[in-house]
Parts: C-alpha cells; sequence; structure tokens
C-alpha cells in the first residue's frame, strides 16, 4: 500500500485483511514486535534508536523478512509502509523472486489540501491505534474508542503544520518508489478523495484481476 500521510492506507489496509484473511504488516509493528522478543536485529535497531539514529535499510529488510516467515504470511500479507525506498524495493523484488511471491503495489491518490483538512481533524486511540475522524467517523462516544474505551488523543504529527512538512518527504521520496513499480507494471493506483467504500471497492478490483491493466489510473 502506497500513498501520501492520511491517505487511507491503514484503513484499507484493515479491510483488505479483514476481506482476503490475509496480515497487514507494517514495518513499526513488526520493528516493536522483534524489540520486545530481544532478537539480534531487534536489540540492534533498539540501540541505534535510543542513540537518535534512523534504522538502516539493511535492518529493516532483515526485519521485515523475518515478519514474512511466519505462518499467517504464506499464503498472502499487505505491506504498509514498507518498502519506502528503492533500496528497500529492490531488496523485497529479489525475495519475492526467490520465494515465487506476486507483486501489487497500490497508490491512493489524493490532493495536498485534503490531506492536511483530513489530518488536523484526526483522532487516535492511546491504546489501540484506531482512528477516528471527528467529522466521518466521530465514534459512539465523545473522546472515547469505541473498541476499547480508552481515550482519544490527537498526534502532534497531525498538527497542520507538521502535516505539510510530513507531504513534503512524501513528495521528495515515494515518486521514485512508484516509478519503480509502474515501470515493472506491479503499479495501480486510485483515487482517494471518495468514500472508503468505494475505494475499498476499486482496491479489491484491482486485486481480483477485474483492471487488467495494472498501469492504468481507476
Amino acid at each position: 500500500m502506497l500513498g501520501p500521510p492520511g491517505a487511507g492506507k491503514g484503513t484499507q489496509g484493515r479491510r483488505l485483511t479483514a476481506h482476503l484473511g490475509y496480515p497487514s504488516i507494517s514495518t513499526g509493528d513488526a520493528l516493536r514486535a522483534e524489540i520486545e522478543k530481544q532478537s539480534s536485529p531487534g536489540r540492534a535497531a533498539r540501540n541505534l534508536m535510543d542513540a537518535g539514529e534512523l534504522v538502516p535499510d539493511s535492518l529493516v529488510n532483515e526485519i521485515v523478512q523475518a515478519r514474512l516467515r511466519e505462518p499467517d504470511s504464506r499464503n498472502g500479507f499487505i505491506l504498509d509502509g514498507y518498502p519506502r525506498t528503492v533500496s528497500q524495493a529492490e531488496f523485497f523484488e529479489q525475495l519475492a523472486d526467490r520465494e515465487g511471491i506476486d507483486t501489487l503495489a497500490v497508490g491512493i491518490r489524493v490532493e495536498d489540501d485534503i490531506l492536511v483538512a483530513r489530518l488536523s481533524r484526526r483522532w487516535s486511540c492511546a491504546r489501540c491505534g484506531r482512528i477516528y475522524s471527528r467529522v466521518q467517523d466521530p465514534g459512539a462516544g465523545p473522546g472515547v474508542c469505541d473498541d476499547c474505551g480508552a481515550g482519544l488523543v490527537q498526534r502532534k504529527d497531525d498538527r497542520p503544520e507538521v502535516v505539510r512538512e510530513r507531504l513534503q518527504v512524501y513528495h521528495q521520496t515515494t515518486p521514485l518508489l512508484i516509478d519503480f513499480y509502474r515501470r515493472r507494471g506491479m503499479y495501480a493506483e486510485v483515487d482517494g478523495k471518495g468514500s472508503e467504500d468505494s475505494i475499498f471497492e476499486a482496491i479489491i478490483g484491482i486485486v481480483n484481476g477485474k483492471q487488467r491493466d495494472r498501469t492504468a489510473s481507476l
């Protein structure tokens, strides 16, 4: 799943998981799991993070590869937040070739102004991480998560000025990644301005092979 912050990758990933039965795997979750297990890559990542350094591509690749060895990933999986760089994409495609994995990159396209407005009214559960919108999905009770009852908070990353900085980083890095998959005929794109249901239907249409030309934009 590719797309800018606030495009709905996480939401659509969860829906795809429920529909297809594939696990939705995020780099952050995989990293935290390795740290909790105190595995060798987990300890290396923890040391780098404690020192305020970025986790290098090589270590991220190792952690994702370990997660994909889990039994629940044998029939398929959804990657959210990986790959983030062309280097990671190249590593993953080498892995995919060895393991016989058929890759499809789905991008969600949304204009920046819509994303800034959307994220600035976004709240998340402090315990389980579910995302709420004060307009589209305010939850059953004010400031309370429907799933676990914990309080909702607004992340610092969702303030308008921070959102614009995050989008600038996205536009500097992700077009190269999109081009990597587009040139290989592995990329399809959906319009993220519609309803959650319409976006999901478009993605399912691509996954089911109804959209034969994967380089086309829907």
